[in-house]
């Protein structure tokens, strides 16, 4: 039966087998590079169009309503054809060949040399339900590895996208949206090739009350993907140009509207003071704190994300959430029930106490301390229980077993691996315990103030 007696000692017996703890490492994230690249949450980097409409167009009737069913060699000959139902039957069924919901074939599309042809149907404005097709088929192979991206960007599709944000068709523009989304996401090389050309202009524009509630989620998680990434950060120029849209989005009552316009604003304050500034200085602050009391927890972890950023800032921007109300709503989230919630609660509290002594004074007058003593009592114990468990997983040999399920050809299953030794036997843990002893060990001497930093 295990016990708690010399856990250091058990660790390093049991701990991977006597492996170095680093190489270990390396060969977990080497294994799982293509599992991290299809890890999704409520925040995707980019989304597959699986299932979606094709815009009311009397034009195109003839060749609605047709079920067509081409092998490869004839979608690329209707591709090529130069007639327009030709055209739009094999994009149609090329499409829909990559919006199925398990592995469909990018590569075996890209290969075959679609992409310019559908590139030139963006452009094909007599046709617009071709338009739509060839946009949603270059949505969802933008939605793949940052190679299928490249080889959307390379196309020339950007500009041909950019321009179909004019479009009269919703469905169209709405699809032109998504695809860019998809490009942006990918990282800062094509998300600042869509920031030169000129999108953000239109895509602001097309803000309005009467939008659709599914244009307008697409338009804002469009937009935080071009607020994300920081090596390096999108220019100023087009900070300045989302910024007044953000505030105004976060004003909206829908969860998926406002969960992206906040997790916009946290990769925003994720650098530097100036950065920070630009976002507190739009007087955003009463607001984010408002949506830190939200119940819908895709609403509460980037709100409460973001003012954690603005206090890693300047003791000015500190003050400033102060004054909008953080120090009343934090207690409470010390108990929610999710402890990454506690987690990104007790981070704040820690960088308002890396202050000034008249922050920390603040801080002790809204009653912080009992909440913040308990929750690292507790947390010391439930870290104990979970130590004990993990140690009986890995004496049994659990570990390497688990690890070996990261290549199973089953993808859901090496993904859920990957996500059980992330959370559960990565270092992380040891890297928790030893900076809760660190407090533990302060005895909460928070007066003597000034040799604190924030991080």
């Amino acid at each position: 039966m295990l016990t708690l007696d010399a856990p250091e000692e058990r660790r390093r017996k049991f701990k991977y087998r006597g492996k170095d703890v680093s190489l270990r490492r390396q060969q977990r994230m080497a294994v799982s590079l293509e599992l991290r690249k299809a890890k999704k949450d409520e925040q995707t980097l980019k989304r597959r169009n699986i299932t979606s409409f094709c815009p009311d167009t009397p034009s195109e009737k003839p060749a609605k309503g047709v079920a067509v069913s081409l092998t490869l060699g004839e979608i690329i000959k209707g591709v090529n054809s130069s007639d327009p139902v030709l055209c739009f039957q094999a994009t149609q069924t090329a499409r829909k060949m990559l919006s199925q919901e398990k592995n469909p074939p990018l590569r075996l599309v890209i290969e075959a040399g679609l992409i310019p042809r559908m590139v030139e149907f963006l452009k094909s404005s007599l046709y617009p339900c071709l338009q739509f097709e060839a946009a949603w088929a270059l949505t969802n192979i933008a939605s793949g590895t940052s190679e299928q991206t490249r080889a959307v960007v390379e196309g020339g599709a950007i500009r041909p996208l950019i321009e179909l944000l004019s479009s009269s068709n919703v469905a169209v523009c709405e699809q032109a949206v998504w695809a860019l989304g998809n490009i942006a996401g990918d990282g800062p090389e094509f998300r600042d090739n869509v920031i030169t050309s000129n999108a953000i202009p239109h895509l602001l524009a097309l803000i309005s009350p009467t939008l659709p509630i599914t244009f307008l989620r697409n338009i804002t998680w469009t937009l935080s993907n071009l607020c994300r990434n920081k090596n390096p950060y999108p220019c100023d120029t087009a900070v300045k140009q989302i910024l007044p849209a953000l505030l105004h989005l976060l004003q909206h009552q829908d969860s998926e509207v406002l969960s992206d316009a906040c997790w916009a604003l946290s990769y925003l304050t994720d650098g530097s003071n100036k950065r920070i500034g630009q976002v507190v200085d739009t007087g955003v602050l009463p607001r984010l704190v408002v949506l830190m009391t939200s119940s819908e927890l895709n609403v509460l972890t980037p709100s409460l994300r973001t003012v954690g950023n603005i206090v890693t800032g300047t003791d000015e921007q500190t003050q400033m959430a102060i004054d909008a109300g953080m120090l009343n709503v934090l207690p409470q989230l010390l108990q929610h029930n999710k402890p990454s919630i506690q987690k990104e609660a007790a981070w704040a509290l820690s960088n308002v106490a890396a202050g000034p002594c008249h922050h920390i004074q603040q801080l002790l007058a809204y009653d912080i301390l009992p909440p913040l003593v308990a929750l690292l009592k507790n947390a010391a114990e439930k870290w104990s229980e979970k130590e004990n468990l993990c140690l009986l997983i890995e004496e049994l040999g659990g570990i390497d077993r688990i690890e070996a399920l990261q290549l199973h050809e089953n993808r859901q299953i090496g993904q859920s691996a990957l996500n059980i030794i992330e959370k559960h036997f990565g270092e992380e843990e040891d890297e928790n315990q030893t900076l809760l002893s660190q407090v533990i060990d302060q005895d909460y001497e928070f007066i003597d103030c000034e040799c604190l930093a924030k991080k």
